[in-house]
């Protein structure tokens, strides 16, 4: 059997058995300083998959730069069949100044499949569209709620994807939402490219979550046993069946004031249930927020300063499933059983 080949990637081969960074040129600063997007290359003696994991296209949200971290740290990517392209931040401006956008206001989820002479935004796009997605037969990229929100960790997936949805059952987060493309969007470029894509929410922009953190890295190294990147050994699957929801809604705020939540993210409601309160700063008013329909809360947000129309809460709607709450507490149960992360620990 002939050997296997290198990874080429803007100049640089990254021989079988041997992982690199590589630096892809994107913009030159005001003050002359380069700025790059850096890609992992971790290529595998034996062949297999090529797979992308991809976080901080919007700049805050660094739960995913955490996860692809730790992920690179585990030691199970000895044994890798195929290559993994890890690009922990994407969007290096936004996560340089802490913001969603690029310095342009662009929002870099909004400016696939780009150009390379088009804006800021858009060079950045083609640019990873070009060397990492086209690339690939699969992607995971990695998001938080916005900034004063959080999510509980879950994988969205396109309509009509059968193999992307047993991925993302592979994954074993604990609900999976079957949500429509958006024009400019990642998942919406991919899917033009035929490449496999899973987004995973979970944590709050700007914040470090632990099971948020541990959710993401496991499932991420679930997916890789599932395409037969890693062995089996030391990855274990999920011990319950995540949710699927195919509709989700926000509850919004009947009025301003100051929010108080009644119930958290991971919760089943009922229709009519009792989600918080508004109330105005003297006292005098006081409005309840309830949910439409029963569900699973899947997003709240955290700030307690709101205005009339804010969305509080994010409900899922579950199918028929005996007891939702029961689903996500022993999946994460099963995470809060692992080892302490440790940069050497795996899930």
């Amino acid at each position: 059997m002939a050997p296997r080949a290198g990874f080429e990637i803007n100049g640089t081969t990254v021989a079988p058995g041997t992982r690199r960074t590589v630096d892809l040129p994107v913009s030159v600063m005001s003050d002359h300083t380069p700025v790059t997007m850096s890609v992992h290359v971790v290529h595998g003696k034996r062949p297999g998959p090529t797979l992308f994991v991809s976080a901080a296209i919007h700049g805050d949200e660094v739960i995913g730069v955490e996860i692809v971290r730790r992920l690179l740290r585990s030691k199970t990517l000895a044994g890798l069949r195929g290559t993994l392209l890890a690009v922990p931040i994407v969007n290096t401006l936004g996560f340089i100044h802490q913001s969603r956008y690029l310095p342009d206001r662009r929002d870099l989820n909004r400016s696939f499949p780009g150009t390379v002479r088009g804006s800021l935004a858009a060079r950045l796009a083609d640019l990873f569209v070009t060397q990492v997605v086209a690339r690939s037969d699969v992607g995971i990229d990695l998001h938080s709620a916005a900034i004063h929100r959080t999510n509980l960790p879950q994988i969205r997936v396109s309509p009509g994807r059968p193999r992307a949805l047993a991925l993302a059952e592979a994954f074993g987060a604990p609900v999976i939402l079957t949500s429509s493309l958006r024009e400019g969007s990642l998942r919406a470029v991919a899917a033009e490219h035929d490449v496999e894509m899973l987004l995973f929410e979970a944590g709050e922009a700007l914040r470090f979550d632990e099971y948020a953190a541990r959710a993401g890295a496991a499932g991420i190294q679930r997916v890789m046993r599932e395409l037969g990147m890693l062995p089996a050994k030391g990855i274990a699957r999920a011990r319950a069946q995540p949710l699927h929801s195919v509709s989700s809604y926000w509850v919004r705020s009947p009025a301003g004031g100051l929010f108080r939540p009644f119930r958290s993210i991971g919760e089943e409601v009922d229709h009519g249930g009792l989600l918080g309160a508004v109330s105005g700063p003297f006292g005098e008013v006081e409005e309840e927020i309830r949910a439409d329909t029963a569900g699973l809360i899947v997003g709240r947000a955290n700030l307690p300063v709101v205005n009339e129309g804010d969305a509080l809460f994010h409900v899922a709607q579950i199918k028929e499933h005996p007891d939702p709450e029961a689903t996500v507490d022993r999946l994460s149960t099963q995470l809060e059983g692992d080892p302490l992360f440790d940069e050497d620990e795996i899930i």
